[in-house]
């Protein structure tokens, strides 16, 4: 293990390349790896760039597939909501990435990692705790954590000078209206001008998804099959596409979704590290296969196992915003999610129009609904005189609380003008 090499990942913006020519000051041998997970970036270009400031190696990995179906598939799977709203694109794109770095790092015998994150925000957590379950013994180099870096780029003035300074190739202006995130999962915007929470996000801002009023007036009707909860093909009604490779088929959820308006989002959310962030999202594939396997479940999974993986849910959102995906817990929750994920079969008919998901039917080989059962006009084999029975267990507790408070001299649920 070389101590003087390290691995950086690296974007090809300003911040990774001045990063890269400050470790090269300090001694280091820097190989750049860049991760694609289906952000639209010239890669030729960024190695290019790489190599020009200096890099003696660059690594374009592609991992769109293992991001679908490891890391997306199983969230959406899970009911992955961060805060009742975020789909958690940037956060589940994260140990995919982390996962690469530390393969690379370990194969080139390199004594260290490093990363451009900021010592402000969520994705320094999860690169650091990744590298941490990964590779323990991988010295983990962040520049925007250090002092000497911090006193010597004060903001992106002086990054902007740097590069001027040392010719490092970047495209890059001293205004920037806001930070911008993308991969398969999603786009997602914060900072710059969306800081003040009260002023909403500009119109042309939006890459992924058409604005409501510019959306088609007719819908679009697709439907998506599942296998274990895994959606296996999608199939546009109207026009015949067909698609089963998940890459292809998260894709083309992201352009008909995104065409039809779904899968904005726009909130104030809690970072780990304590500071409240406005961020605003666009999740058109994401939004729709959601939407899709809730519909599913409905008829596919039982009623106490639904039950309890919803109670689970807000901590594996949680587990997977605050960065700990490659952890004891996330392999508990897991295995209880995939053994009830199993069996959660069929297909969902769903129609999409300006910005809506509207669920327009479902079938399930493995159902658990009964038709009969659950007619107002056949009996099914349940005997209504049954319930009377049921109620009167059912109220048991209720008759012994109000007697306990009616002896404490207290009148519950009386409503008060």
């Amino acid at each position: 293990m070389d101590k003087k090499k390290v691995v950086l990942a690296y974007s090809g913006g300003l911040d990774t390349a001045c990063i890269l020519k400050t470790l090269q000051q300090r001694g280091y041998e820097v190989i750049a790896y860049v991760a694609d997970v289906g952000q639209q970036d010239d890669f030729d270009e960024v190695r290019r760039r790489a190599l020009a400031t200096g890099a003696s190696q660059v690594f374009v990995e592609d991992l769109k597939h293992e991001f679908v179906t490891d890391f997306i598939f199983p969230a959406i799977a899970g009911n992955a909501i961060y805060e009742n709203r975020y789909l958690l694109g940037t956060a589940l794109a994260r140990p995919v990435i982390a996962k690469r770095h530390v393969e690379i790092a370990l194969r080139e015998g390199a004594g260290a990692v490093s990363h451009g994150a900021t010592g402000k925000g969520n994705d320094q957590v999860r690169f650091e705790l990744a590298f941490a379950a990964l590779a323990p013994r991988l010295e983990v180099i962040a520049p925007w954590k250090e002092r000497e870096f911090l006193e010597r780029f004060q903001g992106r003035k002086d990054l902007l000078a740097f590069a001027k300074e040392h010719d490092i190739p970047v495209e890059a202006t001293a205004s920037k209206p806001f930070s911008s995130d993308e991969n398969l999962m999603h786009r997602s915007y914060e900072a710059g001008a969306l800081e003040d929470p009260d002023v909403p996000p500009p119109e042309d801002m939006f890459k992924l998804t058409r604005s409501i009023d510019d959306a088609p007036d007719t819908p679009a009707t697709i439907t998506i099959e599942f296998k274990d909860a895994v959606p296996i093909r999608v199939e546009n009604l109207d026009d015949g596409t067909v698609h089963t490779d998940p890459v292809e088929l998260f894709d083309y959820l992201n352009e008909i979704g995104g065409l039809h308006g779904v899968g904005r989002i726009d909130m104030v959310e809690n970072r780990y590290v304590g500071i409240k962030s406005r961020g605003v999202y666009e999740t058109p594939g994401g939004t729709v296969l959601h939407h899709a396997l809730r519909d599913l479940e409905g008829v596919a999974m039982d009623r106490e196992v639904l039950r309890l993986r919803d109670m689970l849910s807000p901590s594996f959102s949680e587990i997977i915003y605050n960065g700990f995906w490659f952890s004891p817990e996330m392999d508990f929750i897991q295995a209880a999610f995939r053994k009830s994920e199993h069996l959660i079969d069929g297909r969902v008919r769903l129609r999409l129009h300006k910005g809506n998901v509207i669920s327009r039917g479902r079938v399930s080989q493995s159902s658990l609904y009964d038709q009969e059962l659950s007619s107002m006009d056949v009996a099914g084999g349940y005997d209504q005189e049954d319930a009377r029975g049921f109620i009167r267990i059912s109220a048991l507790r209720l008759r012994a609380h109000k007697l306990i408070l009616r002896k404490a001299g207290e009148e519950p649920y009386v409503t008060r003008g």
